[in-house]
């Protein structure tokens, strides 16, 4: 019996060939922010996924938060994902780049002197390794003035455009995980008094404009997003107005008719953050494509997809340790395990010398 992570996908929107999406992650491989040709070599072996979501990609030189965090803002940046992207095509795989703005999550020391900027003041009380190998606390954001929030709103359209020109296949926007679209959404991370901060619906303003502006500028079946609704990260809690929150979200998504909602799941005391019932909800409310990644193995994978309540999985520490992952599904082959201790270490090992099971 074929497995449902196998069922081909075809909509009038977007064809793939199995529901088995490499997630996006951060392995910290671009050196000085610049794609490598071993970044090359890791998507390639992983372009049997039905899809490949990319390493979140900064838009500008403080928007990366991590070391080695790929950027596309630059025309060499340009240029070192278009031999990314044509390798993975001319393997038959589709990718996209999920664009991101870390927001009040970094250093300016990793972002060229760059400030820290946020929808308010409000520090994150973590520390992150610099250049020099210290570890030293976030520092203070900047926060952005209403009448500057067009120019950052402009630099994910520009990126978007970037990554079109770079033959990329679609575009996801990371709105999750406590980076500054979340910031906005967050009351934690969001004390603004004007059009962008109090209401519910002040406090999705951002998120909405950015969404408006990619899809118009490359095509809604071309526009995904990651969320990820009721996940504690860099400070953020959980509040009141949390649920009603990602409720309106999702209806607004559904007015712009995007591709996909892409939600990022952790598991918590054996509990998933997002629960079924919030994903019932979401599946009424936005009509196209539904994605979940986190805590998933292949067995709960295939369980929740036969639900009908998503449309593809995506993995993440799966495809790290098992570049063949789509092969060992289809032939029920173990699955070899990853080693933490390289996820975002510079170099090679661990990153593409996780060999195929026909060549163990």
């Amino acid at each position: 019996m074929t497995s449902p992570l196998l069922t081909p996908l075809e909509t009038n929107l977007i064809s793939l060939t199995n529901r088995v999406v490499m997630a996006p992650m951060n392995r910290r491989r671009a050196v000085n922010g610049i794609p490598t040709e071993s970044m090359i070599t890791y998507y390639v072996q992983r372009a049997d996924a039905g899809l490949i979501t990319t390493d979140n990609t900064a838009i500008s030189a403080n928007s990366g938060a991590y070391l080695h965090t790929p950027g596309i803002y630059t025309s060499e940046q340009k240029l070192a994902w278009k031999k990314i992207v044509d390798a993975v095509h001319d393997r038959g795989g589709k990718i996209f780049i999920q664009l991101v703005h870390s927001g009040r999550v970094g250093h300016s020391a990793i972002q060229d002197g760059a400030p820290l900027v946020a929808p308010s003041a409000i520090r994150v009380s973590e520390n992150i390794r610099l250049p020099d190998g210290t570890h030293r606390q976030m520092e203070m954001p900047i926060a952005i003035p209403t009448a500057e929030i067009p120019l950052w709103i402009e630099k994910f359209v520009q990126a978007s455009a970037n990554a079109m020109e770079a033959g990329f296949d679609g575009v996801e926007i990371h709105a999750a995980h406590g980076f500054l679209i979340d910031q906005f959404i967050n009351p934690w991370s969001n004390s603004r008094t004007d059009r962008y901060g109090g209401s519910t619906e002040n406090r999705i303003r951002f998120l909405v404009e950015v969404m408006q502006a990619v899809s118009a500028e490359i095509g809604r079946d071309k526009t995904g997003i990651r969320l990820s609704p009721f996940r504690e990260i860099y400070d953020l809690k959980r509040y009141s107005q949390e649920l009603a929150t990602h409720q309106l979200i999702m209806d607004e998504l559904q007015k712009l008719n995007i591709l996909y909602v892409h939600f990022s799941n952790a598991m918590v005391d054996g509990r998933p953050t997002i629960p079924t019932e919030y994903l019932q909800d979401a599946r009424k409310r936005f009509k196209n494509l539904i994605m979940i990644a986190g805590g998933f193995n292949i067995a709960s994978a295939e369980k929740i997809l036969s639900s009908g309540l998503v449309d593809l999985i995506a993995m993440g520490k799966l495809y790290i340790s098992n570049p063949d992952l789509v092969e060992r599904i289809k032939y029920d082959l173990p699955l070899a395990s990853w080693d933490e201790n390289t996820f975002y270490t510079e170099g090679d090992q661990g990153y593409i010398d996780y060999p195929k099971h026909h060549e163990i």
